[in-house]
């Protein structure tokens, strides 16, 4: 298993929103905008790999100086409950912490607070419906 940065605009950066696609946007009726992924160009891009096929990917988002926001877990189907993306969230996580940052915040869909609550993430909010699905802010203290 190979983990890495990804970089915006390559041929990995591809690979990376069509994995997010299949699993995150196409079950709810959802494509991302140009604009979205235009945006994507400051943020951390993260994947692991298996004999060079993306297997998982996160993005870490800043929003306070100190505060990343993991956003656009995905792990591909098949693979999902095999430790993968708990070793992604620790890559991501590790490098949260080499670029400075103390704090990991989320959006969290409920049906994965279970999984980030035994990474040590903890709800820090009220559900909220995003993406057409139910959501905690989840957070923790890097």
């Amino acid at each position: 298993m190979a983990l890495k940065i990804i970089d915006h605009g390559s041929k990995d950066y591809a690979e990376m929103v069509e994995l997010r696609n299949q699993i995150l946007r196409k079950p709810l009726g959802l494509t991302f905008t140009p604009e979205e992924l235009a945006a994507e160009k400051k943020d951390i891009l993260l994947g692991c790999y298996d004999d060079d096929i993306l297997e998982a990917c996160c993005i870490l988002t800043e929003t306070e100086p100190k505060t990343v926001r993991l956003r656009q877990m995905a792990v591909s189907s098949g693979l999902q409950g095999k430790g993968i993306g708990r070793v992604l969230m620790t890559f991501a996580e590790n490098i949260a912490r080499d670029h400075g940052y103390r704090r990991l915040t989320m959006h969290a869909r409920k049906s994965a607070v279970g999984f980030y609550e035994k990474s040590g993430y903890r709800i820090c909010s009220d559900e909220f419906t995003e993406v057409t699905i139910p959501h905690y802010v989840m957070e923790k203290e890097l």
